[in-house]
């Protein structure tokens, strides 16, 4: 069982920062120069795919749990005599 839902958005943005640390990490070691202008657009673009990513989730997020919803009211109504009082 799953102790929390799966968020694919946040994923992606995770691991466009973490590439943007990455980048920085090496370049702090002296293993490649990275200049500091690179780091934007990964950064940037990462946030962008995760809003469509996060987006994505959500519209099939609340199709799904429609499905589900309208499914579980197929059954008969909960009063049949007819009468609407709330007791």
């Amino acid at each position: 069982m799953l102790r929390h839902e799966i968020r694919p958005g946040r994923l992606v943005a995770g691991l466009a920062v973490l590439g943007a640390a990455v980048a920085y990490a090496g370049d702090a070691a002296g293993s490649w120069h990275t200049p500091w202008y690179a780091v934007f657009p990964v950064v940037f673009g990462g946030l962008f795919l995760a809003s469509f990513v996060a987006a994505a989730d959500y519209l099939i997020r609340r199709r799904r749990s429609a499905r589900r919803a309208s499914s579980e009211n197929t059954g008969a109504p909960a009063s049949t005599s007819g009468s609407q009082a709330i007791r």
